[in-house]
């Protein structure tokens, strides 16, 4: 829920601030005082000045041309975990639908137009499959955005469509606006949603959506699985079933 604030309290350096750190992703890890300016709409004397604060506070490295994150950064997410309530309560409801499905859970939330997975409870196996906490996801990729959105009003659903890029992954990732409309739509109906070798070949997910006692919806809770050893009907018979009775546990007390 936002709240309107006056402008003149804000610390508009601070919003500066973390648009520079915002301009680092997978495919820019590195950058140079000008590109941080343009991607963070600054200039490059600006962009400099706050990328050698990053430096010099021990969040970034530099070699004096390029800068990049360094793991230190990852503190600021890190006090979101551990302050706020909803992590701290599902968590050992991950672990034991973990053990019990022998396949790793995930707590997941939307934020703008990607996934955001904030707990992971690992499958009690060797290797384990899916998203690390922290990962970043296109919603229309993932389980767990079908989910999400199927809470939303057809406005609210409508507003999020336009703003989203449906780009593709795989031959089964879903492009078009309209049919992902109507799968969100199917996905309201279920109550749940599964996807099927959206993101990658050979993968594939459940999600239901985590709501309270009211009906609102705190995100999703949803399984990443091999499709080899999952098909969609065995995937619904056995993982689907742990995922809504946690759920419905969880609607109690969150």
């Amino acid at each position: 829920m936002s709240t309107e604030i006056d402008p003149k309290l804000l610390i508009e350096c601070l919003g500066k601030g973390l648009r520079v750190i915002e301009s680092f992703s997978d495919e820019r890890p590195r950058l140079t005082a000008t590109e941080t300016g343009a991607l963070a709409g600054l200039t490059r004397t600006a962009a400099r000045r706050y990328l050698l604060s990053l430096v010099h506070f021990g969040y970034a490295g530099t070699d004096g041309k390029y800068y990049w994150l360094l793991p230190s950064i990852l503190r600021l997410g890190q006090s979101y975990l551990d302050s706020a309530r909803l992590p701290r309560l599902v968590q050992p409801f991950l672990q034991r639908m973990s053990m019990q499905t022998g396949e790793t859970a995930n707590l997941s939330v939307l934020d703008g137009q990607d996934v955001v997975y904030l707990l992971r409870s690992n499958a009690p196996r060797v290797l384990s499959i899916g998203y690390h906490t922290g990962a970043r996801i296109p919603a229309h990729c993932v389980s767990a955005g079908f989910a999400i959105l199927s809470t939303y009003t057809r406005p609210e659903l409508e507003r999020w469509v336009e703003g989203h890029d449906f780009s593709r992954f795989t031959p089964q990732t879903i492009t078009k606006p309209d049919a992902f409309m109507e799968l969100v739509e199917s996905a309201r109906n279920l109550g749940y949603w599964m996807t099927d070798q959206f993101i990658n070949v050979g993968m594939s997910g459940v999600a239901v959506p985590l709501l309270d006692r009211k009906g609102h919806c705190h995100g999703a809770l949803s399984m990443t699985y091999q499709r080899e050893i999952y098909p969609p009907e065995a995937a619904q018979k056995k993982l689907l079933p742990a995922l809504q009775d946690t759920a419905e546990v969880l609607r109690s007390i969150i």
